[in-house]
């Protein structure tokens, strides 16, 4: 016996970003999911009817009074897994929030007790409006999920946040919702960090001191923190990886770059997560010209300076309530030297990595065990490293303060 398609519901509303949502369906019907598109009147400007019933492979109706006797304004509502409305403009976004019920797509946001996700596109300018804010707020309040725009090249000339996120990564966010089911989103209301990749200590204009890291663990963190309805800052040194839809991206270079970056953010995190490799130690002396080989001779020694303790000031200036989680990658006695690094780092978890040849930098799995200040072990066995931070989460979350009541 097969089982069911995981069935969504494709809302669309009138951007000029329309089009990039024809790749997202691609994606969702390619995978296995059966998509009804529910576009705007005015969206159909922007592409027409045929292209979303060719691509889905369903009727498309804008009107709740197409298919009367099947009832589509309620049953679409209560039959989905998951609705996912991109470009959400900022009409939308305020019928959606005022619980305005005028077309076939908003008599679908009432009805439906499934998961919801709201993508923003827009210009900057009205993205950053008190009114928008707002009703972004009243949104997530209610329980859906607003993923923040990215920034970048809008209609025309103009530039800034309120760019619709790159397709695959929207699609990523609707997998990790889906994924979740009645998990509910336990992140909702929160602020997290999540520092990812390697930085670098120049040497001279073509060289550094740096590490193999990827990347790909910190990315997983900030993907699975947004489909849990977080608000995320991503604090990424030297990752070559596309931005995650919903987090904020900051760039960092070195380990001062990353200190800075990462101590502004969590000033009003709830949590902050430090999977980034960070150099423990930079050159005393750059060389403004590149450093160069001499015939015969042997290199100059290399004096190096240690770096700055993130994770350590991090557990000396938090605040109260703040969950801080560290990272130690070892080759040796790993266990040992992890439960001694959780305390002298003064956080509430450290996720203990081995690692050599071949295991963690760059590979798509990780294996992990997470160490506790309260004397809990958790071991996660070899997996996605997805799967990885969801159990991040999920610890981080049981030992978060509640949220203050309305």
């Amino acid at each position: 016996m097969t089982s069911r398609k995981p069935r969504v519901v494709l809302g669309v509303s009138a951007g000029i970003a329309a089009y990039k949502v024809c790749e997202l369906l691609r994606r969702l019907t390619e995978s296995g999911h059966d998509v009804t598109v529910v576009p705007t009147e005015d969206a159909l400007r922007f592409v027409g009817e045929p292209t979303w019933a060719a691509l889905s492979g369903n009727p498309v109706s804008t009107a709740v009074w197409d298919g009367v006797a099947q009832v589509p304004h309620v049953r679409l509502g209560q039959g989905a897994d998951l609705v996912f409305v991109a470009p959400a403009t900022a009409d939308l976004l305020a019928r959606a929030a005022h619980g305005l019920a005028d077309d076939l797509l908003t008599n679908t946001l009432l009805t439906a007790r499934c998961p919801v996700v709201f993508a923003p596109a827009m210009h900057t300018e009205m993205w950053e409006h008190p009114a928008t804010r707002a009703n972004v707020a009243t949104l997530r309040e209610r329980g859906a999920i607003v993923v923040e725009p990215a920034s970048g090249r809008l209609t025309g000339k103009d530039t800034g946040p309120g760019r619709l996120p790159d397709p695959a990564e929207l699609f990523e966010v609707a997998r990790r919702v889906l994924a979740r089911g009645s998990a509910g989103h336990d992140l909702a209301g929160r602020h997290v960090v999540v520092s990812a990749g390697g930085t670098r200590e120049p040497l001279d204009p073509v060289r550094f001191l740096g590490n193999r890291s990827s990347g790909l663990q910190g990315y997983a963190l900030a993907r699975t923190a947004v489909a849990r309805g977080a608000r995320v800052t991503l604090v990424a040194a030297n990752v070559a990886l596309p931005d995650p839809a919903g987090a904020r991206v900051v760039p960092a270079g070195s380990a001062e770059d990353m200190r800075k970056a990462v101590l502004e953010a969590a000033g009003d995190a709830d949590a902050v997560v430090m999977a980034a490799a960070v150099a423990d130690f930079r050159p005393v002396d750059y060389r403004d010209s590149k450093i160069k080989k001499t015939e015969g001779g042997e290199p100059e020694p290399i004096r190096l300076a240690k770096n700055p303790d993130i994770l350590a000031e991090l557990g000396e200036r938090r605040r109260a309530g703040q969950v801080i989680v560290g990272f130690a990658a070892e080759t040796d006695d790993v266990l040992a030297n992890g439960r001694a690094k959780l305390a002298r780092k003064r956080s509430d978890l450290l996720v203990v990595n081995q690692v050599g040849a071949d295991l963690t930098f760059g590979r798509p799995d990780n294996a992990a065990v997470i160490l506790g200040a309260d004397g809990s072990s958790t071991e996660v066995e070899r997996g996605a490293k997805e799967a990885l931070a969801d159990v991040v989460w999920d610890l981080v979350a049981a030992r978060l303060d509640p949220l203050p009541a309305d």
